[in-house]
């Protein structure tokens, strides 16, 4: 069984290096290799989930690498390859053949290889060094158009946003290991860490499960990672990377219950989030902003999830968003290549020109509307029967998010399904030049995803979200009253109609509040004085003490060892030598005193001799 979760991770992983490293030569295979792995890897993940493999390999000392499906991580393999097979689809329609292909598809397959690792993992390490491949191939996946400066500005500030939250594993592993109670650093076992540092774990975990799924402070680098091409965000930030952050917090819920305060904290950064970023969403006139930003909005509800115990609703937030905001990037891709801009109003009439995108698009938008009875409408009221249970505020708070969530579900489609305007006032080509054409060969992966979003819908309605239940191994899920249902649908009704009704029209609003809203809460601005500023200043400074007084100080001590070098000549040196001509002088007046007796003549030898034993005579006379 272990082959079987290998091969899950391991296809795609070096699948995806062989189509990096053969570069523009196999540019022609690519799509369709990655479609083959695509679909395999979609069948090994449907296998794991019913037989529920684990697998384990040596690393370090008592820290080897474990992987295992259970009933989460079965649902989310199984998201994640078939979102990936449908992206994948649509991909080898919209890339055509003057791009770099084989580095596209060879990256999204390391990138959900890295996912697939996220899900399966049972150790923290492990957990980590997935992590890590996740970011380095989103960031090259955002920047994929790098010759453009602003693209890679884009993934420059997503990878490091996500990088400084990411740091969080890193404080959590350490502090683990400093406690020497989490064993294996196992991913279940964490919460048996004891304080002080049961909250330092807490704390760093949840600081990297909200930094990459951009939830509040950290929303701000989904809005710039829009700059990477529409595929891509409709991989990431659909069903994987976003998610993911969401998905550690589900996986999780047993440390955020020890730490005492993680469950309350995380519950309410979700549902401020799903707040705060529902009015952002409002406000946006460009349609993958819009989206952007519901996606924020809508990981906040399953981030509330996760702090109120509601894992099933969580999970199946989670599942019913991956369909439908995938499909919604891949029609706003198709739409943008099509007509040249994302603006919404310059999409007006778009849904009607393009009769599959424009209804695939309705059935996803309706669907993150969260109208009855469709998948995220019941998915939103079980979760939030969670939350009803921790507190009736963070109910109110849910319910208001699920509100915003119908006002921008309906503006996005009240501008795609208007008339189409007269020729001459069509602002088009806004960003590029579209070829006016959706791609045949596109539409199939549109539609698979639109019946996805349709078929999902009785998972969230008993008897099959009690079989949810059962696989999650969560019995005792909270179960949403028929009130609860009524008014949350009858809420979602009345503000998609008040947005229908209401149109473009401008809301009384001052200016500075719609372009805070516009600007998502100038998160990004903060950020920069907080963070980015203040780096700067101390790298500055830093720089400063280099320049002025460490290097000065290197140099003073360089020319004081000229210095001391140039009077060792004038003065040491000098004695040195005369010390030295002085004994070479004194040995040659040695040597030829010591040249005259030697004459070769006998007798003088000889008498030498007598002369020298008479004078060693006299002195041993004396010394006796």
């Amino acid at each position: 069984m272990s082959t079987l979760l290998w091969a899950l991770v391991g296809l795609p992983l070096i699948t995806g290096l062989l189509l990096l490293t053969g570069g523009r030569a196999v540019d022609r295979f690519a799509p369709a290799v990655a479609l083959g792995v695509g679909f395999a890897d979609l069948g090994l993940a449907i296998t794991a989930t019913f037989q529920h493999p684990s697998a384990s390999a040596p690393l370090l000392d008592q820290l080897p690498v474990q992987l295992a499906v259970d009933g989460l991580s079965g649902l989310m393999a199984v998201t994640v390859t078939s979102i990936t097979l449908l992206v994948l689809a649509f991909s080898a329609a919209e890339f055509g053949a003057d791009e770099a292909r084989a580095r596209f598809f060879g990256l999204m397959l390391i990138f959900v290889a890295g996912m697939l690792v996220t899900v399966t993992a049972v150790t923290l390490p492990v957990l980590l060094m997935s992590w890590e491949i996740m970011g380095a191939a989103s960031w090259a996946l955002i920047g994929f158009w790098w010759r453009e400066p602003v693209r890679v500005d884009a993934a420059n500030t997503a990878f490091l946003t996500t990088r400084t939250a990411d740091l969080g594993l890193y404080l959590a592993a350490g502090a683990a290991l400093a406690s020497g109670q989490a064993g294996t650093l196992r991913l279940d076992e964490l919460g048996r860490v004891g304080e002080p540092w049961l909250s330092v774990v807490t704390a760093g975990v949840v600081t990297a499960a909200f930094g990459k799924s951009a939830q509040l402070p950290f929303s701000f680098w989904l809005s710039r990672a829009m700059q990477g091409p529409s595929p891509v965000s409709a991989l990431l930030h659909s069903a994987t990377m976003v998610v993911a952050g969401a998905y550690l917090l589900l996986r999780t819920g047993p440390l955020l219950d020890a730490s005492g305060w993680g469950s309350h904290a995380v519950a309410w950064t979700g549902a401020v989030t799903a707040v705060a970023l529902g009015l952002v969403a409002v406000a946006q006139t460009d349609l993958k902003q819009l989206l952007a930003a519901s996606t924020c909005a809508q990981i906040g509800f399953m981030v509330l999830a996760a702090g109120s115990g509601a894992i099933t609703g969580g999970t199946l937030q989670l599942v019913a968003h991956a369909a439908a905001k995938s499909l919604l990037f891949l029609v706003a891709g198709a739409w943008l290549a099509a007509l040249g801009t994302k603006a919404l109003p310059a999409l007006r009439g778009a849904a009607r020109r393009y009769g599959t995108a424009g209804v695939s698009f309705t059935v996803a938008a309706l669907t993150l509307a969260g109208l009855p009875p469709l998948s995220l409408w019941a998915a939103k009221d079980v979760l939030l029967s969670g939350a009803l249970g921790s507190s009736p505020w963070l109910y109110v708070t849910g319910l208001a998010a699920a509100v915003l969530s119908a006002v921008y579900g309906a503006k996005a489609l009240w501008f795609v399904w208007r008339p189409e305007p007269p020729a001459e006032q069509q602002r088009y080509d806004t960003e590029q030049y579209g070829t006016r054409r959706v791609p045949r060969s596109a539409g199939p992966p549109l539609v698979l995803l639109a019946l996805g979003c349709l078929a999902l819908t009785p998972l969230a309605f008993q008897p099959l979200r009690g079989h949810v239940d059962l696989v999650l191994d969560s019995p005792s899920q909270p179960q949403p009253h028929g009130w609860e249902l009524a008014l949350s649908g009858a809420l979602a009704f009345s503000a998609a109609g008040a947005a229908w009704a209401w149109g473009d029209r401008t809301l009384a609003l001052h200016r500075p509040v719609k372009h805070w809203c516009r600007d998502w809460l100038a998160l990004e601005r903060v950020a920069q004085r907080l963070m980015v500023r203040p780096v700067f200043r101390l790298a500055r400074t830093a720089a400063a003490f280099d320049d002025r007084i460490l290097d000065r100080g290197i140099d003073g001590a360089a020319h004081a060892a000229l210095r001391f070098a140039r009077w060792t000549d004038r003065t040491v040196e000098r004695a040195v030598d005369g010390a030295v001509a002085a004994t070479a002088a004194a040995t040659r007046a040695l040597g030829r005193l010591a040249r005259r007796p030697q004459t070769g003549q006998l007798h003088q030898y000889l008498a030498q001799a007598v002369a020298g034993l008479t004078v060693l005579a006299v002195v041993f006379a004396i010394v006796r």
